[in-house]
């Protein structure tokens, strides 16, 4: 009932419009009131006021509001005065209108906040890839990676997997992103932890070990590894179906667009290339090195030799059995 007061709350005039339709069409259907020129008007302005309220909530973008607002300002005029044959064949024009605006506002949504995880779940269910672009990749590791190799190990196909996050050999770059994320909240997240520089560098080097670790332990995943010099506020997530743009807060809006929608594809060229302007890690040297079902240490320093880092001086054994933890056992920082 909280769910359908909501949406309700949300569409009271749409609602309401298609109330007032149906009823006007089941009087004429009765025979109780005569199907004349002033119910046919009555008619046309409850669909002009369905499609009107249907554009200004679907359509997002300038160029959708600005074709919504001619479209509205179009049924307005003709509403104006009573139609005849010729208002009728406007009205239609404007209808076709209207249904090409709305078609053209779908290219992209927003979501509320908690409907997010669940299409986040629904987009990891039956994806062949996942494209991911964002900060530390914390949500990746604990949640995308395991469920979608998962999947794809329990059907028995191959999987694609793009990453890029900040690069934690850079100093001001981690200290950018813990500034901001204590700046959102300074409170400890879903992880029982604040964000600090080291933290930051600590979640991004997990990443890479991860990684590493579930393509030596799924041979049919293929990884694709970029780190940048860039922090971003957003975070872009792409499966097969959808693409879900979202910023650091569990309970914020997302922005969605879907597969064959030109969003979809433009926002897939833009991962593209912002992949290929970052530091490729080269994962095939990982190779070199074995890691355990449960990595040890000396393993993890050897790997990440391996694939060109060296991990700071202050970072003894705690750390880096920490950030084997968070690799391979990375608790949901939304939970």
């Amino acid at each position: 009932m909280t769910r359908f007061a909501a949406w309700l709350s949300r569409n009271a005039d749409g609602a309401i419009a298609l109330v007032l339709a149906i009823v006007l069409a089941l009087l004429v259907l009765a025979d109780i009131v005569q199907a004349d020129r002033y119910v046919t008007a009555a008619t046309l302005i409850v669909l002009a006021l369905l499609a009107t309220t249907l554009l200004q909530d679907r359509v997002r973008t300038e160029s959708g509001e600005k074709r919504a607002e001619e479209v509205t300002q179009r049924t307005l005029d003709l509403l104006a005065r009573m139609p005849d044959e010729k208002g009728l064949a406007e009205f239609r024009q404007v209808v076709t209108s209207a249904r090409k605006a709305m078609d053209d506002a779908s290219m992209a949504r927003i979501v509320p906040g908690e409907e997010v995880r669940r299409l986040l779940q629904a987009a990891r269910q039956d994806t062949d890839r996942w494209f991911f672009k964002g900060g530390t990749g914390t949500f990746l590791r604990a949640v995308t990676i395991p469920d979608c190799v998962a999947l794809a190990r329990r059907e028995k196909r191959t999987f694609k997997l793009q990453i890029e996050i900040i690069d934690p050999t850079n100093d001001l770059v981690c200290r950018r992103y813990a500034d901001y994320r204590r700046s959102l909240s300074p409170q400890p997240d879903g992880t029982g932890e604040t964000w600090t520089t080291d933290r930051t560098r600590k979640e991004s080097f997990a990443t890479v070990v991860a990684a590493c670790w579930y393509r030596q332990h799924f041979t049919f995943l293929d990884v694709t590894l970029g780190l940048s010099s860039v922090m971003t506020t957003f975070r872009w997530d792409m499966s097969s179906r959808f693409l879900v743009v979202t910023q650091e807060d569990p309970n914020g809006p997302a922005l969605v667009a879907e597969a064959g929608r030109p969003y979809y594809r433009a926002w897939d060229r833009e991962l593209h290339l912002s992949l290929e302007q970052a530091r490729h890690v080269p994962l095939d040297r990982a190779r070199e090195v074995e890691l355990s079902e449960e990595p040890a240490i000396g393993e993890v320093r050897k790997l990440l030799r391996a694939v060109g880092f060296e991990l700071p001086h202050a970072f003894g054994d705690l750390e880096v059995s920490d950030i084997i933890r968070r690799a391979i056992k990375a608790p949901n920082p939304y939970e």
